[in-house]
């Protein structure tokens, strides 16, 4: 059924993005929110809000009681929950629809598998998708996780069977490593997601991140193209573009491909993520993950195709078919997005929370700042530290690199320090604009050149 009622239950630049694409869809928007958060640009826009908590993210986000009861007070038909938070957290899905509402992705069912690690490696198997060598499932002992590393071969990846964000993962050298990392692995993910389930998957050394989005309606699954997202700190993204600069014709054909058959498989609904590891030396690519929720980095694929990739979420939860069709789909050009935090690149990106005291954003042809900022404006110490994402789009790769050089020059936050110096000596580095990066890359990166990253309160390089 048509949405007519949307509650946003997220906070900061996906908040506002979502808001957006509802108001532009004829719909209305309540925007729920925490006391941190209560003059926040998101709560500004939306047509109602709701307070449902402390600023402690466990009190007010992550409530999925409070997120409901507030839902029902405003008469929301149905919930939209962004990325992060309960984005891909099924018991939340299908409590929504539970209450007789629409939950904005796919189904509990869906969300639960492709979540579970383990469980989405096996369905990319029996999709016929390529895996990395590893374990079948969740490791069940120490001697199981020996003789699987011992047939596949050091390094291995330990990896928690739930979460992300680079949480419960460790790297093993040998065996002892394996024995003494896997429980600290196990623990870390116990504590952060409620699931200390791991397994195994061999090192793919020099590997890149390759990213498919997909649009699903439950019956008919579209790829738009695929996203490289190599530039990494700590298993985070900074620095992500699209397309691949690292992918042939008939690469890209088959990665999509296989991306496709995946979701087809899952009866997916709603847009996706599939995530594989690429070895530029072999040509070979392998399925790591599925996110079953909007992306932070969608806005490279919309600058690409031409799609509003929410807009479209929104319209399939409500029961529209896919209104896109595979042979419609096309590259356009180069796009590349770089992620504004409120943080300080030379002194190791700790967080840097303050007023925004003034500002002055890049514009211009092919040039697109997402944000939730204005003169006055508070960051809260109790969330990320994402400001923003800009946005460039190019007739090719060294041209989207050309404006992001330029984006970067005209952007000023006062009062804060932002890692937006980080961008602008990444696009002078002549392996970036090469495109010889992997996801190892960026850390020694920065080992040698990251006290060089200082910059004024605006956050402009010094």
């Amino acid at each position: 059924m048509p949405i007519n009622k949307l509650l946003i239950a997220n906070r900061g630049e996906i908040a506002v993005r979502i808001n957006r694409a509802a108001r532009e869809l004829g719909i209305r928007t309540v925007q729920v929110h925490s006391a941190a958060d209560a003059d926040s640009l998101a709560v500004e826009l939306a047509d109602e809000a709701v307070d449902i908590g402390p600023p402690a993210a466990a009190k007010s986000y992550l409530n999925a009681g409070a997120i409901l009861e507030a839902a029902r007070e405003t008469g929301a038909d149905a919930v939209h929950p962004g990325y992060g938070f309960l984005a891909e957290n099924a018991e939340f899905a299908d409590a929504v629809e539970t209450a007789g509402m629409i939950f904005v992705g796919p189904r509990g069912d869906t969300i639960r598998r492709m979540g579970d690690k383990a469980a989405a490696r096996q369905a990319a198997q029996e999709a016929g998708v390529p895996t990395v060598p590893g374990s079948d499932g969740l490791l069940t002992d120490p001697g199981a996780a020996r003789a699987i590393a011992d047939k596949i071969g050091y390094p291995v990846m330990i990896k928690a069977t739930a979460g992300g964000g680079g949480r419960g993962i460790r790297i093993a050298q040998n065996g002892d490593e394996l024995d003494t990392l896997a429980p600290q692995a196990a623990s870390e993910a116990n504590a952060a997601f409620g699931d200390g389930g791991l397994y195994l998957e061999k090192v793919i050394e020099r590997a890149r991140h390759i990213e498919v989005q997909i649009l699903g309606d439950g019956n008919e699954v579209v790829h738009l193209f695929e996203r490289e997202c190599s530039l990494q700190r700590r298993r985070q993204k900074v620095w992500e573009e699209a397309p691949s600069p690292a992918l042939d014709a008939e690469t890209r054909e088959a990665l999509c491909g296989s991306a496709v058959r995946l979701a087809k498989s899952v009866g997916y609904r709603g847009a996706g993520t599939i995530e594989y590891l690429y070895d530029d030396k072999t040509g070979e690519f392998y399925f790591i993950e599925m996110n079953t929720r909007i992306q932070v980095e969608h806005p490279v694929t919309e600058e690409i195709t031409g799609v509003d990739l929410v807009a479209e979420m929104i319209r399939i939860a409500g029961g529209a078919p896919l209104s896109v069709r595979q042979a419609d789909l096309a590259i356009k050009g180069h796009a590349i997005e770089v992620r504004i935090n409120a943080e300080d690149p030379a002194n190791n990106f700790m967080p840097f929370p303050g007023v925004v005291a003034d500002f002055r954003f890049p514009g211009g042809p092919g040039v697109r700042f997402d944000h939730m900022l204005y003169p006055g404006y508070q960051i809260p110490p109790f969330y990320d530290s994402l400001l923003g994402k800009l946005i460039v789009h190019g007739e090719s790769r060294e041209h989207a690199i050309a404006r992001l050089q330029r984006a970067v020059s005209e952007f000023r936050i006062d009062g804060l320090k932002t890692t937006a110096p980080l961008f602008s000596a990444l696009a002078e580095d002549a392996e970036v604009r090469s495109g010889a990066v992997h996801t190892g890359w960026l850390e020694p990166w920065l080992e040698d050149n990251g006290a060089g990253l200082a910059q004024n309160e605006g956050g402009l390089a010094a």
